[in-house]
């Protein structure tokens, strides 16, 4: 059973389809990315499979549950929006006593203490959340959705609006949280670059359907036929070393791309060949190693696609 199960789900608002046909799983344990532009449709996926609206046709699971239906399966679920649930005026310790009584947390001044520490909030444990950083509540916001051990824990936008180091040590402590409290994290984000530092498997949503899934290893792998980026010792030979590469029978184009050349191969066997081809014409390799795509360039592939067909 996987923890997240999407099939054929799709909505609609005022005869405007957000979702069409949309269909994902996500495992036990995964940090999984949910991607797409402002408006794609990622928030209201998350409120359907929190039972917080109702698909207009497929089916949705969570933990194997219909969360619309069933409240023990919804006790196991963290979330957090982008407003954080805290109260400003009261302590980060207050926030989180209080939501220990609704979720029935057992020993809460332990939990409690474990949190602060985990998000780094130990030393304002007593001050006004009022007077936190937006970073700071958004990590004792992401404390706040995990304080029940649940399961698994939605994410919409954790980063959103907070400045890089903000970002970064969001983005550790989701890594920490899945590491140390074992959850499945379900991560809405347009934020590219926390998705590929933190995510083991994504989705693209685009123009209101899947337009990508698939681990982030193998999205970012080089499509097509593979290809390697030479490095050479004098960058002044790059321009004769593409032409003297470019007329070898397995390499079937060859650019220039700032300091490096940039191969493609008609065999993924031929980089010795193509190693041995170019140091036997007397020019020095520095370094060689195997290309991929950034997860931006492919993103912005399939956004673009989609809104070509709009």
């Amino acid at each position: 059973m996987n923890a997240v199960e999407v099939r054929g789900l799709s909505r609609s608002f005022d005869g405007r389809e957000i979702l069409r046909d949309v269909s994902f799983t996500v495992g036990h344990g995964e940090i999984f990315g949910y991607l797409g532009p402002n408006g794609a449709g990622k928030t209201t996926t998350i409120r359907i499979l929190l039972g917080l609206l109702a698909p207009g046709a497929g089916e949705v699971r969570v933990l194997g549950r219909d969360l619309a239906a069933d409240d023990e399966a919804r006790a196991r679920i963290g979330v957090l929006f982008e407003n954080n649930g805290l109260a400003d005026r009261m302590s980060a310790d207050g926030n989180l006593a209080y939501y220990a009584g609704l979720y029935g947390v057992e020993d809460p001044a332990e939990r409690i203490d474990e949190l602060l520490a985990l998000v780094g909030l130990a030393d304002r444990r007593d001050d006004p959340v009022g007077t936190f950083s937006t970073g700071m509540k958004r990590k004792l916001g992401i404390a706040r959705a995990i304080l029940h051990r649940p399961e698994v824990v939605f994410l919409d936008e954790p980063s959103s609006g907070l400045d890089p180091g903000a970002q970064r040590m969001v983005r550790d402590l989701i890594i920490e949280l899945s590491r140390r409290e074992e959850m499945t994290v379900f991560l809405n984000s347009h934020h590219l670059d926390e998705v590929q530092r933190v995510c083991s498997t994504v989705a693209i949503l685009a123009g209101g359907r899947i337009r990508a899934f698939d681990s982030v290893e193998n999205l970012t792998a080089a499509s097509g036929r593979p290809a390697v980026t030479v490095s050479l010792a004098d960058p002044g030979d790059r321009a004769r070393a593409c032409e003297t590469a470019g007329r070898l029978p397995y390499v079937t184009g060859c650019d220039v791309n700032g300091d490096h050349l940039h191969c493609t191969l008609a065999d993924p066997g031929a980089t010795p060949d193509l190693v041995a081809a170019l140091v036997g014409a007397g020019f020095r390799i520095e370094e060689v190693r195997r290309s991929s795509r950034s997860l931006e360039e492919i993103y912005l592939e399939h956004v673009g696609r989609a809104e070509g067909e709009a």
